[in-house]
Formats: structure tokens, C-alpha cells, sequence
């Protein structure tokens, strides 16, 4: 089964969008922020509409023992910088960056405590505070229409002593055998996979089962972010 998710909106007030988003004790704060201009790359090359870009962090406090901050080490550490990415273009997916217009849209995750699917966690809140966004948009009378073209949710899907679970936590990620992370649209159409054997294989009919249990969770996500956005 899926933890208990709950969206809380509004808890940055000076984002455009935000929520603060919880995967059972997993807690994401999802803020999207909308900035004029686009980065001078898309000048350079000519390239036309806006852009999303994310960024990712763990706070000190969010695990046990305490995490040491980026800017403490100097450097941003291999694993945000992935979860980072994978959070861009996963988001990417659902805007029409051309109906967005020459706007920049920056998307922070910053994990308050973390047990397991931060970047799941991360993904889906940020969905509805891009939505939340594109709407304050409108409200301002910058946009007609909203650029969001589908609603974007993700899951983690393991097995655990030879059982598919569904949303691990952090201590059945830890022994896990198998690790998926799926991310996919509200018409359950498939943005990123992510499947690795932990120290261990699997054949199709697992798969199968792990992508059964996975769709289950995406369409329980979508309905939850579908309640809070009011649509």
C-alpha cells in the first residue's frame, strides 16, 4: 500500500505556487517561482518559449546522523545533482514551455525529513506547485491559459524479501533486492523508469508486477494532486 499523502498549499508565501508535500514521514517543500527572462543559452541558440529548471537539496536536519550542506563541502554532492536532474526533465514533460512564454520557471525541492522517496516526493508535490504557478499567472493576467499540459506524479516500487512493495520507506529501500522509480502522467503514460537490481536480478514477470503495483500508486497520486488543485 501507499503511505499517506497530504499536500499542504501555500507554504512559501513569496513562490509563486507552492506545498509542502508528505510521502508517510518523508516531508518535500515544493515551491515553483516564476522569473521574466529565459537563461542565455535559448538566446544564444535561438531557441523560443521558456524553460523549467530544478533544484534539490536535503537540509542538515532531514536525516540522521546530520547531512552536511552543499555549500559547506564546496560542491554539490553526485546524488542531488541526479535527483536534480531527473526532477527537471520529468516536469519539463507536462509544460507547454512555448504557451509559458519568455519566462524562467525554477522549481526548489528542499527535503525536510527524509524515510524513503524524496525524489518521488519531490516530483509530485512540485507538479502541483507548478500548477499552482501557471495559475497565479492567469490570475495576474499574463497568460490566458495554462501552460500545463498533464499532470505529472512518481512512486518507488521495490522488492523486499522477494515481495513487490509499493512507496518504500527508508528502511525497506535499505534491504531491498530490487529498486524501481516511475514516473508518469495522469493518463499513465511513461515519463522515466528506473529499475536496477540491488545486489540481485529480476525477470519480466516481476517487472510486470512491480509496473502493475506502480500504476496503482501513480493513479492514487494524480487523484490526491486532483483534489488539492480542485480539478
Amino acid at each position: 500500500m501507499i503511505r499517506e499523502i497530504t499536500f499542504q498549499k501555500g507554504i512559501a508565501p513569496q513562490a509563486s505556487g507552492s506545498v509542502l508535500v508528505s510521502f508517510g514521514k518523508t516531508q518535500v517543500l515544493c515551491a515553483a517561482s516564476i522569473e521574466e527572462g529565459v537563461p542565455r543559452w535559448m538566446k544564444e541558440q535561438g531557441v523560443t518559449g521558456g524553460w523549467l529548471t530544478a533544484e534539490y537539496s536535503m537540509l542538515p536536519y532531514s536525516t540522521s546522523p546530520r547531512k552536511s550542506r552543499d555549500s559547506t563541502r564546496g560542491k554539490i554532492d553526485g546524488r542531488s545533482t541526479e535527483i536534480q536532474r531527473l526532477i527537471g526533465r520529468s516536469l519539463r514533460a507536462g509544460i507547454d514551455l512555448e504557451l509559458l512564454g519568455t519566462r524562467t520557471l525554477w522549481v526548489d525541492c528542499d527535503v525536510l525529513q527524509a524515510d524513503g522517496g524524496t525524489r518521488t516526493a519531490a516530483i509530485t508535490g512540485a507538479s502541483v506547485a507548478i500548477a499552482l504557478a501557471c495559475n497565479r499567472l492567469i490570475e495576474e493576467g499574463k497568460l490566458t491559459k495554462s501552460p500545463v499540459l498533464r499532470q505529472i506524479a512518481a512512486v518507488s516500487v521495490g522488492v523486499v524479501d522477494s515481495r513487490v512493495l509499493l512507496d518504500l520507506d527508508y528502511l525497506e529501500d535499505r534491504d531491498a533486492e530490487v529498486d524501481l522509480n516511475l514516473v508518469m502522467t495522469g493518463d499513465l503514460e511513461f515519463i522515466e523508469l528506473q529499475a536496477s537490481g540491488e545486489e540481485s536480478v529480476f525477470g519480466n514477470e516481476q517487472l510486470v508486477e512491480m509496473l502493475d503495483y506502480g500504476r496503482k500508486g501513480i493513479r492514487s497520486l494524480i487523484a490526491k494532486q486532483s483534489e488539492v488543485l480542485g480539478i
